[in-house]
């Protein structure tokens, strides 16, 4: 496998715990994420990505005490994304540890936004999250939940732009996948991996390691898995796994 390729867990905070969301509606409480840190650093994580989605859509401001204790757990690097507006947010963040700032609503209204973090950390430092969703008429586009509308440029457009900007990798989330476990979009993530001269992460729809593979496949930089990491079974009972690079081919094989 590409020595590049990471499995990466997403854990989803909203008021100070842990959910997990089917297309990002009907939230399921499921922990305390300190707790959920320190069984992924057990099973030896190649990184960790932690989204407050509570934050942004409560107009709340970041539990930066919070992050702290989360990151000062962590023995893997770690990105955060949620409610981040201001620079003095960004400078808090990389105070605590934090080694990527993932930027989603902020970047839709100032793109110059990713350029002021990228001139001073470093563009491997900036991920831009993008959730991608089909419209009534079958097309993909970027969406914004905080607007509530899609993009009026083609995402293509602004993805060209965020690059331009400083963007060092892409978290792109598969609005109608996510949750679902029916595996991932992997026709518009080849499409977005085969566009972009940055690092790609998809997300959204993984429910087995063939449908991280299959993503593996595309030459995708990494996969995020939040759900299959964190409810197993046939009632979704919480448990969390992880499957390690270098055992995914082994453990499809193995289902095969």
């Amino acid at each position: 496998m590409r020595s590049s390729f990471r499995i990466i867990p997403t854990l989803l905070l909203n008021d100070s715990e842990l959910y997990k969301t089917v297309r990002f509606k009907n939230p399921k409480y499921i922990g305390d994420p300190i707790n959920a840190i320190k069984i992924f650093n057990e099973k030896e994580v190649d990184e960790i990505i932690v989204i407050d989605i509570g934050v942004t859509k409560n107009k709340s401001s970041i539990n930066f005490e919070l992050i702290g204790q989360i990151a000062g757990e962590c023995f893997m690097p770690m990105t955060y994304g949620g409610g981040i507006k201001t620079m003095e947010d960004v400078d808090k963040l990389f105070a605590l540890g934090i080694e990527k700032i993932c930027i989603q609503s902020k970047a839709i209204d100032d793109l110059d936004f990713l350029k002021l973090i990228a001139d001073k950390y470093g563009s491997q430092a900036v991920v831009l999250s993008v959730d991608f969703k089909k419209n009534i008429f079958g097309k993909k586009n970027i969406f914004s939940f905080e607007k509530n509308r899609f993009l009026k440029c083609d995402w293509r457009d602004f993805l060209d732009r965020a690059q331009e900007f400083g963007a060092g990798e892409i978290l792109a989330t598969f609005i109608d996948h996510e949750g679902t476990k029916n595996g991932i979009d992997v026709k518009l993530l080849s499409d977005i991996v085969k566009y972009c001269k940055i690092p790609v992460i998809g997300q959204g729809g993984v429910g087995s390691n063939q449908d991280i593979y299959d993503g593996y496949l595309t030459g995708v930089g990494g996969i995020a898995v939040g759900t299959f990491f964190v409810l197993n079974g046939p009632h979704d009972a919480v448990l969390i796994t992880y499957t390690k690079t270098e055992d995914l081919i082994s453990k499809v094989n193995k289902n095969v």
